[in-house]
C-alpha cells in the first residue's frame, strides 16, 4: 500500500456496533433515558448508562443542547475567510476569544483561518469585522461568505 500500512493510535477508543447505536440514538435525542435505549441497543438499562459513562469519559461523545440562533434572534451566519502575517495560531486564540465566533480552523489553502460567526444582523457582522478581526495584530485580510440557508448540517460522524 502507497503511504505504508494505516495504523490507528493505541489511545484511540475502540468502538463495537453497540456504541455506534448508542451514539446514533442519542445523536436523534440527547436526552432519549435509558429505559428507552436498552432495547433498541439490546442491552440492560444499567449496560447502557454504563457505556454512555463510558463514552462520555473518554471523549469520545459529549451530549449538549444546540439552540438554533434565527430562533434566538441571530439573523446572520456567515464564515469568514482570514489571511494571516506570522503566527496563525496566536491569530487563532485571538479570533476564537470574540463571543461571536463559534469556530475557528486553521488551514492550509487560501486562507490561514475559516472562522465561523453567528450574529444579529448586518450592522454586528460590520462592527465585528471592522472593530474586531481586522484590528487583531497579525490578520492581513478577510473574506466574508454569507450564509443563505443552510442545506446540510450534521453531526453523524460518530457512526460511520
Amino acid at each position: 500500500m502507497p503511504g505504508g500500512p494505516v495504523v490507528t493510535p493505541p489511545d484511540r477508543p475502540q468502538l463495537d456496533a453497540v456504541d455506534k447505536a448508542i451514539i446514533e440514538e442519542l445523536q436523534h435525542d440527547g436526552r432519549k433515558p435509558y429505559t428507552q435505549l436498552a432495547p433498541l441497543v439490546g442491552l440492560s438499562e444499567a449496560a447502557v448508562r454504563q457505556r454512555v459513562q463510558r463514552l462520555t469519559d473518554t471523549g469520545v461523545i459529549q451530549i449538549v443542547a444546540v439552540a438554533d440562533p434565527r430562533v434566538l434572534g441571530f439573523s446572520r451566519q456567515a464564515m469568514i475567510g482570514v489571511r494571516v502575517s506570522g503566527d496563525t495560531r496566536l491569530v487563532a486564540d485571538a479570533v476564537a476569544a470574540l463571543t461571536e465566533v463559534e469556530y475557528v480552523v486553521l488551514t492550509a489553502g487560501a486562507f490561514d483561518l475559516l472562522v465561523e460567526v453567528v450574529v444579529e444582523d448586518d450592522e454586528h457582522l460590520l462592527a465585528l469585522l471592522n472593530d474586531s478581526i481586522r484590528s487583531i495584530e497579525g490578520v492581513r485580510d478577510t473574506e466574508t461568505f454569507l450564509y443563505l440557508r443552510i442545506h446540510k448540517e450534521t453531526y453523524q460522524w460518530g457512526t460511520r
